[in-house]
């Protein structure tokens, strides 16, 4: 409280006044009989310093606001033949309540942001492009073997053009990498199918090829057709092998010619030169034939389970000659012929019979050697007395 004189020059008591945010401050009724009158220095300060933070705030978004319309100026000013400018929103910056850091974006900032959203660049004038072309001169090269993606934007010239070209064009080192690999994976698909061929296919057809002779033979032998011994031509069937414990059914021919026999999926009678055997109804002699042990029907796959005593049967178009296993040579040389002599050494006969050779191949899906099993003949039974007990079961 201080004392002043009024305009009428008369003397009085009054009320101290303050600025408060750019008003006169009152003092309250009473003021100077009761409570204190006037606010604090505290609260003085606490009111000047919020008046100024709101001064700052919006003299910041006006500048923010100002420098965007400047940078949106600016990019347009380089924009030519009507092409349209895609301008973001203007993303305030946060503020700091404590420190009031305002963060004013540059014109630069602005329009680099004006590009990002819209995922290409910006499109200038004619000194624009000469710019752009050059820049791409100094850089695109280097990013071009650096593996950066190629811009999806039409060249802007002849030179930027052979530039993409060659940069799309792929080394000679990948096309001739892709074109070996190529190569082998035809190769191996090439050498699956072949193996398909000889594990699968080649059964298949021989087992046809067997099951269609030996039928023709049935057919024969019930129409009554006459065939003296030693008539047969080659490749010619004339009897049928039983193995009951294999459960093989398998067609004999003469010869052992690969391609008209062995791989028709039929058993071939050693008939020709030094390999001439006998024939079952002859009275004493060695029976022998050769089968294939894999692909092609494999007739003779598992003969190596036969035990001294399994029945092996030959059906002619008058007789059953039933033989039983009696010997088996696992392995020996393809050159070693005596196998199908007349008395086979090794076999475990002594004098000459009426006997009975198997011949393959060993070891399995090979050719380096052979495997022979031996039979002898047991009983001759004529077709009119019916089939023998081993095939009635």
């Amino acid at each position: 409280m201080y004392e002043t004189r009024s305009a009428s020059g008369v003397a009085g008591v009054h009320e101290p006044q303050a600025e408060y945010g750019g008003h006169a401050w009152q003092a309250p009724p009473g003021g100077v009989g009761g409570a204190p009158a006037g606010p604090t220095d505290e609260q003085v300060a606490a009111a000047r310093a919020a008046a100024r933070r709101a001064v700052q705030e919006a003299t910041a978004q006006q500048a923010v606001q100002q420098a965007a319309q400047r940078a949106v100026h600016q990019v347009a000013e380089h924009v030519d033949g009507g092409a349209t400018v895609v301008v973001p929103p203007v993303v305030e910056p946060a503020f700091d309540e404590e420190t009031v850091g305002l963060r004013v974006p540059s014109s630069a900032s602005v329009a680099t942001q004006v590009g990002e959203s819209t995922g290409t660049p910006i499109v200038g004038g004619r000194a624009a492009r000469r710019r752009a072309a050059k820049r791409g001169g100094r850089g695109g090269r280097r990013a071009a073997t650096s593996g950066a993606p190629l811009t999806d934007q039409p060249p802007r010239s002849r030179v930027e053009a052979r530039r993409q070209a060659r940069a799309r064009k792929e080394p000679p080192g990948v096309i001739a990498s892709r074109l070996v690999g190529e190569a082998f994976i035809t190769v191996g698909v090439l050498m699956l199918l072949f193996v398909t061929y000889q594990l699968w296919y080649t059964n298949v057809l021989a087992q046809q090829q067997a099951g269609g002779a030996a039928s023709n033979l049935e057919w024969q032998w019930g129409e009554g057709a006459d065939r003296k011994a030693g008539a047969f031509s080659p490749g010619q069937g004339f009897a049928i092998m039983y193995i009951p414990k294999l459960d093989v059914k398998v067609p004999i021919a003469e010869g052992i010619d690969k391609h008209k026999v062995l791989d028709r999926g039929m058993v071939g009678h050693y008939a020709d030169g030094k390999l001439k055997t006998a024939m079952p109804w002859d009275k004493k002699g060695n029976f022998a034939v050769a089968g294939h042990r894999n692909t092609h029907g494999e007739p003779f796959r598992y003969i190596n389970r036969l035990k001294p005593g399994d029945e092996i049967i030959v059906e002619t178009q008058s007789t059953f000659y039933t033989y039983e296993m009696a010997s088996i040579l696992p392995q020996t040389s393809p050159s070693n012929v005596g196998v199908i002599g007349p008395v086979p050494p090794g076999s475990g006969f002594t004098e000459p019979g009426r006997y009975v050779t198997l011949t393959t191949c060993t070891p399995e899906f090979t050719s380096t050697y052979r495997m022979i099993v031996w039979g002898k003949m047991v009983e001759e039974r004529p077709r009119s007395k019916g089939k023998p007990d081993a095939l009635v079961g």
